[in-house]
């Protein structure tokens, strides 16, 4: 067959093909992205859908319109305003299948061949993939422990005048790293200064396991003139909530936000009415800050297990910051003690051993660092964490 040529430049998820490799009997997997399913909130969502079903049983059940379904627009414009972004309404948001679809739609209506679009190093590997789809050519900008380095992402802007700016500012997939406040200013005044589109991805927002991370950039683009006119907001009820019901919302200036509903229009005339309607009344219930709650405490202990754990197991052959948030370690391999300093080789060792984890490489639109690697510690009890970790000091070990 003559496939597309835009299939040229992207190949099938590493992570994906990871996956095919876990039925191994006994794995214990630190790889998936995941939320942990026992922590979903089961009869909530219930109550929440037999609500849906007895309040409005048509509305909830029948076509919708592609921007959303108006109560959850409302209920998720309040719940953004809740988090400090305060002009925040229902008509300057639409509802998305997952916010991963979000970030379709910004390829799909930013994006031509050719186009310069930066990114952080390392990235959301899906949004390489999906970037590179529409034929960007990706450039990526420096992370440290406190979010993309603002100085190098201005000199970059200033070479390469991209078509937009994509981050994740908060808990990072997969480096963990949160933007300092001081840095998420400086970020809005460069979009402003190079007039350039920033794409703000905030799936992990509210996974903090002590305080609260500093305000979204939406959220502190009210005291940034100009920015808020070159800001798109990308949220998830997936890692908070559930994946299942593929909620997600996009908050952007009304002349993107009308292109992005367009597009929608001709992918899938609008995310599911039902799941829509379930998530506004389960937003409406009231019930999301117990769950956020309890989510929190359960993270929070599994990540200082994990951190703990390689600290005491692996000792100066890895190094990594402690994760004040999200789902994830991410850790890069010093080659200590004459020690594999390979993400990639530890990897195919670590199946051996009985244990997963996704090495770093994929995560790099450019000079990835081979050495990285990212252990997700949401899906596995901390008897497991322990055990996990001492299956891949053995592997590092072997």
């Amino acid at each position: 067959m003559q496939f597309a040529d835009r299939l040229n430049n992207v190949e099938t998820s590493a992570i994906r093909e990871l996956f095919k490799l876990l039925g191994k009997p006994g794995i214990i997997s630190f790889a998936g992205g995941f939320p942990d399913s026992a922590m979903f909130d089961v009869d909530g969502i219930r109550a929440a859908a037999n609500q849906a079903l007895t309040d409005e049983p048509g509305a909830a059940l029948q076509y919708g319109a592609t921007e959303g379904y108006n109560p959850l627009r409302e209920q998720l414009a309040a719940f953004m305003q809740a988090k400090g972004a305060t002009n925040v309404a229902a008509d300057q948001l639409i509802v998305t299948t997952g916010s991963q679809q979000a970030l379709d739609l910004l390829g799909k209506t930013m994006i031509s061949p050719g186009d310069k679009v930066i990114v952080e190093g390392p990235t959301f590997l899906a949004t390489i993939q999906c970037f590179r789809l529409y034929g960007a050519e990706l450039v990526s900008a420096p992370v440290d422990g406190h979010g993309v380095q603002t100085d190098a992402l201005e000199a970059l802007m200033a070479e390469h005048k991209p078509k937009l700016v994509y981050l994740i500012p908060t808990f990072g997939n997969p480096s963990g790293a949160t933007l300092s406040l001081e840095r998420r200013k400086k970020v809005l005044e460069l979009a402003v200064k190079y007039n350039t589109l920033v794409v703000e991805d905030d799936p992990y927002g509210d996974l903090y396991f002590a305080e609260a991370p500093p305000p979204s950039l939406l959220a502190l683009s009210e005291g940034v003139p100009g920015s808020r006119d070159l800001l798109a907001h990308c949220g998830s009820l997936s890692k908070v909530l559930s994946p299942g019901l593929r909620v997600g919302w996009m908050i952007a200036p009304p002349e993107l936000l009308a292109k992005a509903t367009m597009c929608k229009q001709f992918s899938d005339a609008h995310t599911s009415t039902f799941a829509q309607a379930t998530a506004a009344q389960y937003l409406k219930a009231g019930r999301m800050p117990a769950t956020l709650a309890h989510v929190r405490e359960v993270y929070a202990e599994r990540a200082q297990t994990m951190g703990d754990a390689l600290r005491r197991e692996l000792g100066d052959a890895i190094e990594f910051v402690q994760p004040q948030g999200g789902l994830f370690v991410w850790a890069r391999l010093t080659g200590a003690g004459g020690k594999l300093a390979n993400g990639n080789d530890l990897a195919k060792r670590a199946i051996d051993k009985g244990v997963a984890f996704v090495p770093g490489t994929p995560f790099y639109a450019s000079n990835p660092d081979h050495a990285t690697l990212r252990l997700s510690f949401a899906t596995v009890g901390t008897d497991k964490i322990l055990e996990g970790v001492g299956r891949l000091a053995a592997a590092l070990n072997a």
